[in-house]
């Protein structure tokens, strides 16, 4: 809707070629941070909300190397892990990187 502004806040949506997933629980305060980050970069992504959901929440574990905390990230099938990874790649200019990497289709 308000597309004009993304060249003015700084956020290429067009660069962005990965596919990007994310779990969450609705209220999670790190889960709506990690969005948050998302939305300014531009992404478009994937969010599985797994309030509750307890076979949710073992199919991202599995996915997850066993990690069980929300959010946690996958961008092209890769986990990164949950929010303050995220800021951290994002901190030390490798977030972008991955964000522009295409999908790889199986």
């Amino acid at each position: 809707m308000l597309d004009f502004l993304n060249p003015l806040l700084g956020r290429h949506p067009k660069r962005i070629k990965a596919n990007v997933e994310i779990y969450t629980w609705q209220t999670c305060p790190y889960c709506i941070r990690a969005k948050m980050l998302l939305w300014w970069k531009g992404v478009s992504y994937t969010e599985y909300k797994i309030d509750g959901d307890e076979a949710a929440r073992t199919q991202m574990a599995e996915r997850a190397n066993g990690r069980r905390t929300v959010p946690q990230i996958f961008i092209n099938s890769r986990h990164t892990g949950g929010c303050d990874d995220l800021y951290q790649l994002d901190r030390e200019g490798q977030l972008d990187r991955l964000l522009t990497e295409p999908a790889v289709s199986g």
